[in-house]
């Protein structure tokens, strides 16, 4: 199969899984992705997400990173760490936080990627 214009593509074919998950969806796996897509509909959260997906950072340096107040941030925070998307380690005074696992590091790159095309073409 031809590459496409916008990197390499594979064929799929008929019995093979794109991934390693089923191709029938649970309730709740869709309930979730949902829950996930609603959270990643915000500005400051995405901002705040990106700076995490290579660097644990405390609630001062992720406001800045999402142009907002500290009391912004961390209310954003409270709730992607309530969804599982973020952790967070107390650190003396202060809680640094990181992203929850590799899959939403790749779902926002992906995500940005594609936001990127569309901007620039």
């Amino acid at each position: 199969m031809a590459p496409s214009k916008h990197g390499n593509s594979r064929r799929v074919d008929a019995g093979e899984s794109a991934d390693r998950h089923t191709a029938d969806l649970s309730g709740e796996q869709v309930d979730a992705a949902v829950t996930t897509f609603g959270l990643l509909s915000d500005r400051t959260r995405v901002r705040i997400l990106w700076a995490l997906r290579d660097a644990e950072l405390d609630v001062a340096t992720l406001a800045e990173a999402a142009d907002c107040r500290p009391t912004v941030a961390s209310q954003h925070l409270a709730k992607l760490r309530l969804a599982g998307l973020v952790a967070g380690e107390r650190d003396g005074r202060r809680v640094v936080y990181r992203l929850q696992g590799a899959h939403l590091r790749a779902l926002l790159t992906e995500a940005l990627f594609h936001a990127d095309h569309q901007v620039n073409e």
